[in-house]
């Protein structure tokens, strides 16, 4: 080949990657946050906007991500948050309550400072998943009626495969996938996806490391036989109904024989109007308490010397068309109504398998870090469920039970398996960084570094 034809593709190539550059560096600067409206002053990044994971059903999925604080965004993993439902927002919940550098003051006006955010030790990326939760959406209305755990996967690998197309410096960055309740489904699921999208690239580029799940839905079958021990363990129900649920309900909260349907009214009465979610904490004025659906019901966020209608809050916040248009979000301009959970998918979910524990084997089997958590005061995914559940798992125990500190006071119970970590936290509900805030950090720092939860106050 002459040599100016080598020069002229050596050009064509250097032109082609400079252009390529360019249109990377207009994407960071059209989804770069400036600052959202009432936000304090911060020395990190943030980033927002959707990326279509279905051109043909228009399919696109809502992401926020906050980087590492302390200009530590280069050094730090990337963590994707999911949250369950199905159909909660990621950022309602994870973003504003619970990991995220903000939350909402109660005038749903300005934001405050999350002093345990996350980004301390991760570059966070919340997900709005699947499509018509949050602010994802999709063209195809047929996709609210048959939306499921299948399509939830599928969606956010193609999600995860684009956007680092588009951010290409979080290629091969340690990546860890985390969340909580039906994303018991969604993370491990997830993360079997890309197990198998890696072992069938000749280049795979998702550097998954692990992930962590806390209160998680796991196995229908023992999740409902430790729930109703929980119910019954903490007095919340009479042995009478203890007795009759069992008999009822063919070991199912899905059944739906009138006999299993009224023991399960019956439980409600005896529970009350209280929060499920932590047992111990008051309710926002209004809210509902009911024991059985646990997985389609809405959530309500609450803390014990918190103000408990945060979730309130945050429907004010992202409703308002200054923050959407901070956000990236709803950019066609049609009015939207943005809801913390999306009911129409609690109603018509597709499919979902009975047992998590399948999944778990074949990902303890490829290496991955794998910690399970439960908050200890959550009646709705509680801890005796996960424990029971894991305990079919047949683990060897490397590290026998033992009490875990943070901040000088024991933060809970943990044990180490061959494969797997699982540990309480005291005093936690179902959502664990809301309720307890630093143990949950404590959780996620040793978690992230690959370190055992600490024996001492040392």
């Amino acid at each position: 080949m002459e040599w100016g034809k080598i020069l002229l593709i050596a050009v064509v190539i250097v032109c082609l990657s400079s252009s390529s550059a360019r249109a990377r560096s207009n994407a960071f600067a059209e989804e770069e946050i400036a600052a959202l409206p009432g936000q304090p002053a911060v020395e990190f990044s943030q980033y927002s906007g959707y990326v279509t994971v279905d051109e043909e059903e228009g399919r696109a999925l809502f992401y926020w991500l906050t980087e590492a604080a302390r200009g530590g965004a280069r050094a730090k993993p990337l963590l994707l948050w999911l949250n369950g439902g199905p159909g909660c927002s990621s950022v309602a919940y994870g973003a504003s309550e619970e990991i995220g550098p903000f939350k909402i003051n109660k005038n749903a006006s300005s934001l405050y400072l999350n002093q345990y955010s996350w980004n301390k030790v991760a570059n966070i990326l919340f997900l709005e998943s699947p499509a018509g939760v949050g602010f994802s959406y999709t063209n195809a209305s047929s996709n609210l009626n048959d939306t499921g755990d299948e399509r939830t996967a599928e969606d956010a690998l193609v999600f995860l495969i684009r956007w680092m197309d588009r951010f290409p410096h979080y290629k091969s960055r340690e990546f860890y996938i985390s969340g909580e309740s039906y994303a018991g489904h969604y993370v491990p699921q997830l993360a079997s996806k890309i197990v198998d999208y890696n072992n069938k690239s000749s280049h795979p580029f998702i550097n998954l490391k692990g992930f962590i799940v806390g209160n998680a839905d796991t196995d229908s079958h023992y999740d409902y036989i430790g729930t109703v021990n929980y119910w019954w363990s903490h007095s919340l129900i009479s042995d009478h109904t203890y007795d009759l649920i069992l008999k009822s309900c063919n070991n199912s909260f899905k059944d739906t024989s009138q006999k299993c349907q009224d023991a399960l009214r019956h439980s409600d009465q005896e529970i009350g109007n209280i929060n499920q979610y932590n047992i111990y904490t008051e309710t926002c004025n209004g809210s509902q308490g009911g024991s059985r659906h646990f997985l389609k019901r809405r959530r309500v966020a609450e803390l014990s010397g918190y103000d408990p209608c945060t979730e309130s809050y945050a429907e004010i916040y992202y409703n308002r068309p200054d923050v959407q248009k901070a956000l990236h979000a709803n950019t066609t301009g049609i009015p939207y109504k943005w809801t913390a959970c999306s009911d129409p998918l609690f109603q018509n979910w597709k499919d979902s398998p009975a047992s998590m524990l399948p999944v778990y084997t074949k990902l303890i089997a490829a290496g991955l870090r794998i910690w399970v958590f439960s908050g200890d005061t959550d009646a709705v995914v509680p801890v005796t469920a996960t424990r029971l559940s894991l305990s079919h798992l047949n683990l060897k125990i490397k590290t026998p039970w033992y009490p875990w500190y943070a901040g000088g006071q024991v933060g809970g119970w943990t044990e180490v398996y061959d494969g797997l970590t699982f540990a309480t936290v005291r005093g936690a509900g179902h959502e664990v960084p809301l309720f307890q805030p630093t143990r949950a950090f404590k959780l996620i720092e040793s978690f992230l570094s690959g370190k055992d939860l600490p024996k001492s106050t040392v």
